[in-house]
């Protein structure tokens, strides 16, 4: 599989500027920066970039701020944006469990993972988002992605480890997957996108990346699967994508692990 993903889409904002983004009703419930912290939000895309600004944090790292409400709604921090690299298809399959192939019914093997997405919108303060689509996609334990012909497989019409949730009234999506394996040029990594209205031309687009602690990738992919395809040529430190911003803690979770990852939208971009 060749490593055709793009560079990273964002720059470092200064407090003094997330302060203005969120407004002086918001900001009053900011905290937890310090006088030395940023944080990264994107910067307007290129022509192929999506076209909307918008912000992103992962729930089990420590925030470099963190917006809360009385609500208890999910933290909004600005998170950069990546690109959806080369093997996003636009399937239209709504389903929670993406571990299957529809066509065949086959399930793909790997370690289970429950990956929740907490959708929120940052324009209100910090509210939950319902309603969007939240699409997922990644490769299996072995490197593969369906629904692609590249130069080492071709999966066309396969739709393994694929598939959007829509957000409820709580802004949350929830997925059931597998831990996902490596492929050459690129560390351990899942897909995502998060879209307001698909089929419209105005309609408002995120999408980034998600990745994982090294420990817990060697330890996942010491089983027997995954050790197969013996050890990955690329680690989080060497992976010119890679962002610490974005790192997902999995947590045990009866025969697998979960994570949940918060993310907040600017809608008025």
């Amino acid at each position: 599989m060749s490593d055709n993903d793009d560079e990273p889409v964002g720059r470092i904002l200064s407090r003094r500027e997330v302060l203005k983004l969120l407004g002086a009703a918001s900001a009053a419930l900011l905290v937890g920066c310090g006088p030395e912290q940023t944080t990264a939000v994107p910067t307007a895309p290129a022509a192929t970039a999506p076209t909307a600004a918008a912000t992103a944090v992962p729930s089990t790292t420590t925030p470099l701020a963190t917006l809360v409400s009385a609500t208890a709604v999910p933290v909004c921090v600005a998170r950069p944006e990546m690109t959806e690299g080369p093997y996003f298809v636009d399937t239209g399959l709504e389903r929670s469990d993406i571990r299957s192939d529809p066509a065949t019914g086959v399930v793909k093997d790997g370690a289970l993972l429950t990956l929740v997405f907490n959708v929120s919108q940052i324009n209100n303060g910090c509210t939950p988002l319902p309603g969007a689509l939240v699409d997922v996609w990644h490769c299996d334990a072995l490197g593969v992605y369906s629904g692609v012909a590249d130069r080492s497989f071709d999966t066309s019409g396969q739709q393994f480890l694929r598939g959007y949730q829509v957000t409820d009234a709580n802004g949350v999506a929830r997925f059931t997957t597998i831990y996902p394996g490596w492929y050459p040029g690129r560390t351990v990594h899942i897909h995502f996108k998060i879209r307001t209205d698909p089929d419209a031309a105005q309609g408002y687009e995120f999408t980034s990346q998600l990745f994982f602690d090294e420990a817990l990738s060697d330890q996942i992919h010491a089983q027997q699967l995954y050790a197969s395809k013996g050890y990955r040529d690329t680690l989080n430190v060497n992976d010119r994508i890679y962002s610490p911003e974005l790192v997902l803690t999995a947590v045990p979770d009866g025969n697998g692990y979960t994570a949940t990852f918060d993310v907040g939208l600017d809608l008025s971009a």
